[in-house]
């Protein structure tokens, strides 16, 4: 076997790897059961015991009004009919890169009318259903400060008490639902709290869409098939959490007690994903309590990581992620040094380069033995076009008499794959780029040029020219002797070209500059290799 048909399946493996993430089919889930007040099934953790509660406080409802939670990381908004968001406002996120651009709102106009976390009693919409009142007020909490609201439902004989906690410096937030039945006869209740969310990715994002994800006993999975969502998932193995996400930010339900299902759909262009608890027995005259939690904001791992349900594991790399997280944390720990991600992704190229210093020399020296070689394989395909086995055998013959392994200008490239892979999907993910400038200007003129690594280049400058050096790369390596090889190696450039042109701009920036140090190294070892 030639070196570049070695060469041409790692190159097209590669290209089948970079698109995966635009491939990955769902399994086909079927749509979430009806409302039902029957017994658990078999296996489901039972709710927490109930307690006997003493002469409950007479209930007054209070007008409904709104109440603000202001935190030096996001200003909330909640409707006292139940404790509906009705906004949620990140403070250090804006929807573009202009100064005076509007925050990242997790709640919009459309989303707001499915009731972002509104409390469901047997399938009614307590918000509505239920008279309300409201214990405390507006909170306008410092660095370490925490407060609480709590919303008080009456609905028939329950009571209902939903106390939420927050802390300044976390995007999450503490439930505790108490469920008080005021009756003298035991009730069995269906409870499910929802969030949802419009988008949290712009359509034109090929690369970062909107999806449902849960973790359970499996492990983490994720949700982008409309089919699926539009007819309704449901989720019952071990459930630890529920979330609606995209690449940088996510909404996301924890319950803090076994027993729960995950439930999502897309409907009237809303994502809504519920955790809910079936048959949570409460007996006559006492109550139980149902503790969670919910995180909304940006996918930053040293906040995920405070959040409990292993909520870290939402920031998922694909197959490399291993590999992917390392490299990130370095990457932010050369932007601690020179102070932009551009520079840093450079910087984090070259030290990835040096380290695979010694595998592609390997590798571009074994290639330019095939270089020299070129005269003799084409006298060979000449003098044998018409048997292709006796070609074969003479080729052999010919990389044996001169030492030459065919495959060993590729078998050190794919040791590398893994760390391309990584690095593409931590750039393509990492939060850390969104509106992180590298060459804001263009030089001597006021025209935004890479004024965010994580949208496309809108000159597109940096595809073209990382286009341009697969090609010249494809020039410097030895040519497949069946023109059609020949002719598809070569058209891989203007696919990789085409490819990158709506990626981010922080991914092009990796890729070219691999290039350029991929060129460099080659063209170091052809001269050395000539002089010789």
């Amino acid at each position: 076997m030639e070196n570049k048909r070695v060469l041409l399946a790692v190159v097209l493996s590669l290209a089948v790897l970079l698109g995966w993430n635009f491939l990955f089919p769902t399994p086909k889930q079927s749509p979430p059961p009806q409302a039902t007040t029957s017994e658990p099934p078999a296996g489901t953790a039972p709710a927490a015991p109930a307690t006997p509660i003493g002469n409950l406080p007479a209930f007054a409802p209070t007008p409904g009004r709104m109440v603000t939670v202001k935190t030096p990381l996001y200003t909330a908004v909640f409707n006292s009919m139940g404790g509906v968001l009705d906004s949620f406002a990140l403070s250090e996120y804006r929807q573009t890169i202009a100064t005076d651009s509007p925050l990242v709102n997790l709640v919009s106009d459309l989303s707001r009318q499915k009731a972002p976390l509104g409390l469901l009693i047997n399938g009614q919409p307590t918000w509505q259903a239920a008279k309300w009142s409201l214990e405390g007020g507006d909170l306008n909490l410092a660095a370490g400060q925490s407060g609480a609201l709590t919303f008080v439902g009456q609905l028939g004989d329950l009571r209902i008490e939903r106390t939420l906690t927050f802390t300044a410096g976390n995007y999450l937030f503490d439930e505790k639902l108490a469920l008080i039945n005021a009756s003298n006869v035991p009730v069995s209740l269906k409870v499910a709290v929802a969030l949802a969310v419009e988008k949290l990715s712009e359509k034109s994002e090929s690369y970062n869409v909107t999806k449902v994800a849960y973790f359970n006993d499996s492990g983490l999975e994720t949700v982008t098939s409309g089919k699926d969502l539009d007819q309704g998932i449901i989720a019952d193995k071990g459930v630890k959490w529920a979330s609606v996400e995209s690449n940088y930010f996510i909404m996301a339900a924890v319950p803090l007690e076994p027993g729960y299902l995950g439930k999502a759909k897309f409907e009237d262009g809303v994502y809504r994903v519920a955790m809910e608890k079936d048959a949570v027995s409460v007996t006559a005259a006492s109550r139980v309590d149902l503790p969670s939690a919910y995180y909304l904001g940006p996918k930053e791992t040293a906040f995920l990581a405070k959040a409990p349900g292993n909520l870290a594991a939402s920031v998922d790399y694909g197959w490399f992620d291993f590999i992917a997280k390392p490299l990130l944390i370095l990457l932010d720990f050369l932007h601690g040094y020179v102070g932009n991600y551009g520079v840093a992704i450079i910087l984090l190229t070259i030290i990835i380069k040096i380290v695979f210093w010694p595998l592609t020399h390997k590798s571009y020296k074994s290639m330019n033995q095939l270089r020299k070689l070129q005269p003799f394989m084409a006298q060979i395909r000449e003098k044998h076009k018409d048997d292709r086995q006796k070609m074969n055998e003479e080729m052999m013959r010919l990389y044996k008499t001169y030492k030459v392994n065919p495959a060993g200008g590729c078998l050190p490239m794919v040791v590398q794959i893994p760390v391309f892979i990584g690095l593409y999907q931590a750039l393509l993910n990492a939060i850390e780029l969104r509106h992180a400038p590298f060459i804001t200007y263009v030089p001597f003129t006021d025209i935004v040029w890479l004024a965010d690594l994580s949208v496309k280049d809108p000159f597109y400058v940096t595809p073209i020219v990382m286009g341009a050096t697969m090609f010249l790369q494809q020039k410097m390596t030895p040519a497949p002797g069946d023109p059609t090889q020949a002719k598809i190696m070569l058209a891989l450039p203007i696919v990789f070209t085409f490819m990158f042109l709506n990626f981010p701009s922080g991914l092009v920036v990796y890729w070219l500059v691999n290039n350029v140090l991929s060129i460099a190294q080659q063209w170091h070892l052809m001269k050395k290799s000539d002089a010789a």
